[in-house]
């Protein structure tokens, strides 16, 4: 005869072997998921731009937002982390990245959105690199599963150009 502690140790064991193979079938299962994101921003306004005292160029921009995001969530999808980020390259710099905005989106219902806004994050580049530079605005998204390992991915919309004089 077994010990209750050896059944009890037994049972427990057989539950958390179901309970990691059903949490791999499930981070599996996102895998078939071909998700088709949309976003769409417009630069409604340069409020300002102007040289710090220290040297760096601050811009401050107005924005509307839309994306449609939706096809991102499956059901093992906990919630997802949106920003958007203005990308431009200097000759020190290959890449500058700079948040301008964030959001966490936690359903599928608030997955298509619109907003406008101005730059929740301030627009600085070190040195006076600004003036005429063309960059692009990326939406960054981060889908963070109940189960599983998280992805990341981006849509990258282009043509954007700064003013060449200070305002």
């Amino acid at each position: 005869m077994h010990s209750f502690g050896y059944r009890a140790n037994a049972l427990l064991t057989f539950a958390v072997t179901i309970l990691a193979l059903m949490c791999a079938m499930a981070s599996f299962s996102d895998n078939l998921n071909h998700p088709s994101p949309s976003s769409s921003v417009q630069v409604l306004n340069v409020n300002w731009f102007q040289k710090q005292p220290n040297g760096n160029d601050e811009v401050s921009l107005t924005l509307n937002i839309s994306a449609d995001l939706q096809s991102l969530f499956t059901w093992n999808t906990k919630q997802v982390f949106v920003f958007l980020a203005a990308e431009y390259e200097t000759s020190k710099n290959s890449l500058n990245q700079i948040s301008l905005w964030d959001g966490i989106i936690a359903s599928k219902e608030h997955a298509k959105f619109w907003t406008h806004t101005s730059n929740k994050y301030r627009f600085i580049d070190q040195g006076s690199n600004l003036r005429g530079k063309e960059f692009n605005l990326t939406l960054h998204w981060h889908v963070m599963p109940k189960t599983g390992k998280m992805f990341a991915d981006k849509l990258v919309m282009s043509g954007y150009r700064l003013p060449k004089e200070y305002r």
